[in-house]
């Protein structure tokens, strides 16, 4: 029989704290909003991965709407679980799908998890990754009640470096050879956010 430690400090999220109300929705401004996946977006996520960067960054592709279908109900699971949340980002008034974002590894100890997005093509270049990787993220460190939010990409993909810079993500270091990737191991720069009432570092 497996004797349970006793901990000395309480968790930083407790559990049921996410899972006990529904997944919310934000609005990130200039028309964009974040809202939880349907099933319905299914055919826009397979036409998204048919994109060769998402592919490349994402090491994956979508051959079939059911296949899409299956990761958004993988996605919708996370909530529930209180182990991811991912959201759809959306034109506000037209509700068609403008990418992805998500907070992954929920370590609800610690108060941690790891952003990642994507955006289709038509997205590109007008500012709505940076203006919803900082709505979710403002989101996570206040009414989520995360204490550090984290996030990781190829030091080769130049692009979502500048997304983590704009959204205030601190450059923390490199990881050597962390991520697999079709053409090889790759490079790993690590960016992080911390909650507002954290010291700064010495």
């Amino acid at each position: 029989m497996m004797m349970l430690m006793p901990l000395l400090v309480a968790p930083a999220i407790p559990a049921g704290a996410l899972a006990g109300s529904d997944q919310p929705r934000l609005a990130a401004g200039g028309g964009v909003m974040l809202r939880p996946w349907r099933l319905a977006d299914a055919e826009d996520v397979r036409a998204a991965f048919q994109d060769p960067a998402i592919q490349r960054w994402h090491v994956r592709r979508a051959d079939s709407v059911a296949e899409a279908r299956t990761w958004i109900e993988g996605w919708q699971s996370g909530w529930r679980n209180e182990t991811s949340g991912h959201w759809a980002v959306v034109d506000a008034e037209a509700d068609t799908l403008l990418g992805r974002i998500s907070l992954k590894a929920f370590d609800l100890a610690d108060g941690k998890a790891e952003l990642a997005y994507w955006m289709a093509p038509s997205a590109r270049g007008r500012g709505v990754c940076p203006r919803a990787a900082i709505t979710l993220t403002d989101w996570a460190l206040t009414e989520g009640g995360f204490h550090r939010i984290q996030l990781q990409h190829s030091t080769a993909n130049h692009a979502s470096c500048r997304v983590a810079v704009k959204s205030g993500f601190a450059a923390e270091g490199i990881r050597r050879g962390s991520a697999l990737h079709a053409d090889g191991w790759h490079d790993m720069h690590v960016h992080a956010r911390l909650h507002p009432s954290t010291p700064p570092a010495a």
